[in-house]
């Protein structure tokens, strides 16, 4: 049976590509995708999922966005990343259907009370919703199979020097996830930087010549003028949310350690980081399967056969 799963995400480029990914994969069941502020502002993000499920035809699937800023501060966007619409780069549909009548925390809560078996949640931007939901509704935690998100690093940071962009923006909310007793996997930077997509790779990718295929192309086409800088210096685009999905589907072409994992909220330098008690040093328990590694061959291939599902 297909795994059901909730994708909450901020589209974002990589979000998208996250999307195309699971929509693509009869492993998974997507019970409903909800929206978080992050890369871009919320309403832009909202609608940045009806345009990508407009386009991949998945109307069906419900719809809601999120909060409107973290938990305990100001918003704060990535638009340096990825434009003013927040996918920018190829030509989008308009959306042809709305969200839901309710709230992400709200729609998410009724998929998990419906569902016949526990629900995974992939969060793919910042952790707001996931918390406020853990929060408003305790008596759903064991209606969670599991949390994998993309955030966090165990050695790095690419917002400030310690942290990464998704726990920096809500650090409050992370660790409400991280410390929720409901087990979380984590596709920080130390994994998401291996899984670069190159020039060649791209054009893989448009060579497949379905519309979905192309307009990932030139989704990645945009991203990699971002990382081809010389302030960041990779050869590629590295493919960040996508990990949560590919792991879903192909675990075995990651290298991961199970460690307790805490989110620094205070520090003066560290904000945001995502502390990973590697060497068993904290007394605390485990609760965070973290990825270290990938085999970025194995990934390019596996989003280039479902990219080909979209010929069908």
């Amino acid at each position: 049976m297909a795994q059901p799963i909730i994708l909450d995400c901020d589209p974002g480029h990589d979000d998208a590509i996250a999307l195309v990914l699971a929509l693509a994969s009869p492993e998974l069941d997507v019970k409903a995708v909800t929206s978080s502020a992050g890369n871009q502002t919320p309403d832009k993000t909202l609608r940045n999922v009806l345009r990508m499920l407009t386009l991949l035809q998945r109307t069906d699937i419900p719809v809601a966005g999120g909060a409107q800023k973290p938990l305990m501060r100001e918003l704060i966007i990535a638009d340096n990343v990825h434009g003013e619409s927040g996918l920018d780069g190829p030509a989008l549909p308009e959306p042809s259907f709305a969200p839901q009548n309710c709230t992400a925390v709200e729609l998410m809560a009724k998929v998990l009370r419906e569902s016949s078996e526990p629900v995974t949640l992939v969060a793919t931007g910042p952790q707001t919703n996931v918390a406020l939901l853990l929060n408003s509704h305790p008596e759903l935690h064991d209606r969670i199979a599991k949390i994998v998100i993309m955030g966090g690093a165990m050695t790095l940071g690419n917002w400030t020097p310690s942290a990464e962009f998704n726990i920096f923006v809500d650090p409050e909310a992370a660790e409400i996830v991280f410390q929720s007793g409901i087990p979380v996997v984590m596709a920080g930077l130390d994994v998401t930087h291996r899984a670069q997509i190159m020039a060649a790779d791209i054009e893989r990718f448009r060579s497949i010549g379905n519309p979905v295929a192309t307009t990932v192309a030139e989704l990645l086409d945009f991203f990699m003028e971002y990382h081809k800088t010389e302030k960041w210096g990779f050869n590629g685009a590295p493919l960040h949310d996508p990990c949560t999905i590919a792991w879903l589907l192909k675990p075995e072409i990651f290298t991961t350690v199970t460690r307790w994992v805490g989110v620094e909220t205070q520090g003066k330098y560290t904000q945001g980081m995502t502390v990973v008690d590697y060497y068993f040093l904290s007394g605390n328990a485990p609760n965070t399967e973290v990825m270290l590694d990938i085999d970025r061959q194995a990934f390019v291939d596996l989003l280039a056969e479902r990219l080909a599902f979209y010929q069908q």
